[in-house]
């Protein structure tokens, strides 16, 4: 480790003190006197907690600098010539000695080394990140996880993504910093399945063979029971469980929904049926890529509340559960499914299908209550002036719906590919988390047929748009196709984009 980055994290934490004394109420000159003391007095407490955060992610960092130094001092001492029992020996002291050091268990120390190690040596931006305050120690590890099986390429493409606002396709919403760490960890994950170099397909087949049911006793004469099943049959009984216990919630009911849920899957197991409990069939939304729907390409389909899954699995789902499946086809230039206008106060079934694909869950910043279980909202209430469109509509669970009704917290404005975000009520904006919708990849062959339908019948067939540089191609003979994937040095920027329709049905 060089001396230079455990001094550099240790300015940092120096810089996260002096911001920190600067706003804790009473440690420092106010400035001008405020009409409104007690308000600006809350306004400060919450920039401590915002300046205590950035104080522990920089700490974290010198953590991770010490620990690798550490470790690579050692081994740097150890004999070169040692056997390997000895090499395995020298690991374990230093984790017992970093466990002694940081009074924790040699299972947590062990795990510490590790992540300093892929820290320091194959993930730089996210170190930089948490070295100036920008992610958590947990959205750092999150990191680790989710990079963990991938060849330094794909993590740095992955790490870049998130971290690097130069990439060629940066994560569209918030910054990662601004995500609670589980949604950092799902959207770093859906970004791994859909750009694993294995294929989803044989990935799933081999994890499929891990099936099981767990049970597992617990305290207070309860157990935890737990089941690994393929994503869609989870997705499915979670969602038809949840609806069946929505059912059961009234005014004469004293359970609450975690519980409802819990007795209405004890009665299906142990039974087949529960008494007096409906049973209803379960909605799970399946977003396909359309090329991938006919065959030609292997991308993933997305299944709302969990991710990407296999196109196969897609497949199986449309074809065996076509009432409880809902196929939409999504735009071969962007990935965005199609939107629907509507000026009617009654929002139709399509426009709040359209709602629940461009938020994939519950718009408030933290929650990840999935689409299917919230409700359409207009932002701005129409008795107030609002459209039924969808800029001025939202999808938020039952508690942050009531939330909005009965407190000062106000959503912001939608557009056809941004979720609303929020104000509160000390007048601080949060961002929603966005869907990273990816552009396809297009079939070899639909794309020479339409390179060769756009350049005319001067060009013989067997010649490729990959068989010829950019310089070398005649000005008659340039694609005008923006949706390509190369680009021509000569085409001029003013050249309007031709027509694209977008097929309705397969």
């Amino acid at each position: 480790m060089k001396g230079t980055t455990a001094v550099e994290a240790l300015e940092a934490i120096k810089a996260s003190v002096a911001a920190l004394a600067a706003v804790i109420p009473g440690a420092g000159p106010t400035g001008q006197e405020d009409p409104d003391p007690l308000r600006q007095q809350s306004d400060r407490w919450l920039d401590t907690l915002a300046e205590s955060a950035r104080l522990q992610a920089a700490t974290a960092a010198l953590v991770v600098h010490a620990a690798a130094g550490f470790a690579n001092t050692t081994r740097t001492m150890a004999s070169p010539n040692a056997l390997p029992q000895g090499r395995i020996a020298q690991e374990m002291a230093v984790v017992a000695e970093v466990a002694c050091v940081l009074a924790v268990s040699e299972r947590t120390a062990g795990a510490l080394l590790s992540e300093a190690h892929e820290l320091t040596t194959t993930l730089p931006l996210t170190l930089a990140a948490l070295q100036g305050g920008n992610i958590s120690w947990q959205h750092a590890r999150a990191m680790v996880d989710e990079t963990a099986s991938l060849n330094p390429a794909g993590a740095a493409a992955l790490e870049a993504h998130f971290l690097d606002p130069d990439a060629p396709n940066p994560a569209q919403g918030c910054p990662p910093g601004e995500l609670v760490p589980s949604r950092f960890r799902h959207k770093a994950r859906t970004w791994r399945e859909r750009h694993h170099p294995d294929s989803i397909e044989k990935r799933h087949t081999k994890s499929a063979l891990d099936r099981r049911l767990e049970f597992a006793p617990d305290r207070d004469g309860m157990a935890w029971l737990s089941a690994y099943l393929p994503a869609d049959q989870a997705a499915g009984i979670w969602d038809r469980t949840t609806t069946a216990a929505r059912a059961l919630q009234g005014p004469h009911e004293d359970r609450n929904l975690s519980q409802i849920r819990a007795d209405v899957a004890a009665g299906w197991l142990l039974g087949g049926t529960a008494e007096h409990v409906p049973s209803p069939s379960a909605q799970v939304l399946v977003t396909v890529p359309v090329f991938a729907l006919m065959g030609l390409t292997d991308e993933p389909a997305m299944l709302d509340g969990y991710g990407p899954i296999p196109t196969s699995m897609a497949s199986r789902l449309m074809a065996e559960s076509s009432s409880s499946f809902h196929r939409v086809l999504t735009d071969p230039r962007d990935g965005a499914p199609l939107e629907i206008g509507r000026t009617s106060y009654r929002i139709p079934v399509s426009m709040r299908q359209w709602l629940r694909l461009r938020d994939g869950k519950c718009p408030f910043p933290g929650c990840s209550n999935q689409s299917l279980d919230n409700e359409a909202d207009h932002l701005l209430a129409w008795a107030d002036g609002g459209t039924t469109g969808i800029s001025n509509l939202g999808q938020p669970c039952r508690r942050h719906h009531r939330l909005k009704h009965a407190t000062a917290w106000t959503p912001t404005w939608a557009s056809a590919g941004k979720p609303p975000g929020w104000i509160s009520p000390t007048g601080r904006q949060y961002a929603s988390e966005q869907q990273d919708w990816e552009p396809p990849h297009w079939p070899p062959e639909i794309l020479n047929q339409r390179w060769h339908r756009e350049v005319g019948p001067a060009l013989p067939e067997e010649i490729r748009p990959e068989d010829i540089l950019p310089g070398e191609a005649p000005k008659d003979l340039r694609p005008v196709d923006p949706f390509l994937e190369w680009s021509w040095q000569q085409a001029p920027v003013d050249e309007p984009w031709p027509e694209w329709s977008i097929p309705q049905t397969v």
